[in-house]
């Protein structure tokens, strides 16, 4: 009886310990999401470099657009917020997004590397570097070997996924790191560079800005890629947040029209 009884008072007080434990547990609170700091600053603060058409452009009156501009205005817009946008170059994007952003847009590319350090969205684009040059000379650049010759003067922005893909498929060529991506492309139509190779959205709009400049072959680029937003890794609300938004955006036509805006 005595047994059974002290067996008994066991389990009344390991019940006790564990409903004080999980009282405990529920007492402590779940880590603040961006979703909930944004909400209560209402500004969503975005980080973008402002240097690539079509995705985010900085113009001369200091204001930003473009199709990723007009979407972290409608994700702001969404969360009852304004878009605060934080000027930053491709050289400095991690840096400055994790310490100044909530979100980093303006056809940033997906990467193992960034993946390291940030979390991404889904991608809303896909993408891949492909070759633009002057039209007369297209024919002389459909190929990685035939860019990576040392008679070829290859020009790149720094800093970002085009400057890492000329160091590592082009160790022959010529290649030039020119600083600034809004004015690279005029370069080579001033017979200063022979050829550049970004992503296949650029050179698309690029060659209707500069006429004497082609694309070449953008439908099949040189390898895969994907666009999507950056943001705060471990902080997966936020992120779930902006993908069914973005998923929203997608489905109901609406980053189909603000694509449409700037490409056609």
């Amino acid at each position: 009886m005595r047994k059974a009884t002290l067996a008994c008072l066991l389990s009344l007080a390991c019940s006790g310990a564990a409903l004080a434990d999980a009282t405990a547990d529920s007492a402590v609170a779940p880590p603040t999401s961006r979703l909930d700091a944004i909400a209560a600053r209402t500004t969503l603060r975005v980080c973008t470099t402002g240097d690539y058409k079509p995705y985010s452009f900085l113009k001369p009156d200091g204001t930003f657009e473009g199709i990723d501009i007009d979407m972290a205005e409608s994700l702001a817009k969404s969360l009852g917020a304004k878009a605060e946008f934080v000027k930053t170059t491709w050289s400095n994007l991690m840096k400055d997004f994790i310490a100044k952003c909530d979100i980093a847009v303006g056809g940033v590319s997906t990467t193992l590397e960034r993946q390291k350090h940030v979390f991404f969205t889904e991608p809303y684009m896909i993408d891949g570097k492909t070759p633009i040059a002057r039209c007369a000379d297209a024919d002389k650049y459909q190929t990685v070997a035939q860019i990576d010759q040392s008679s070829t003067r290859v020009i790149v922005n720094p800093g970002g996924t085009n400057e890492r893909f000329a160091k590592q498929y082009f160790p022959h060529a010529n290649v030039t790191v020119y600083p600034d991506n809004v004015t690279i492309f005029k370069q080579i139509l001033a017979g200063k560079a022979d050829v550049m190779v970004t992503d296949a959205s650029e050179t698309l709009l690029q060659q209707k800005l500069n006429p004497g400049l082609c694309s070449i072959h953008p439908d099949k680029p040189f390898q895969y890629g994907e666009k999507a937003y950056m943001v705060p890794r471990g902080d997966v609300p936020f992120q779930q947040y902006v993908d069914q938004w973005l998923h929203l955006a997608r489905a109901t036509g609406e980053f189909q029209a603000i694509s449409d805006k700037w490409l056609k």
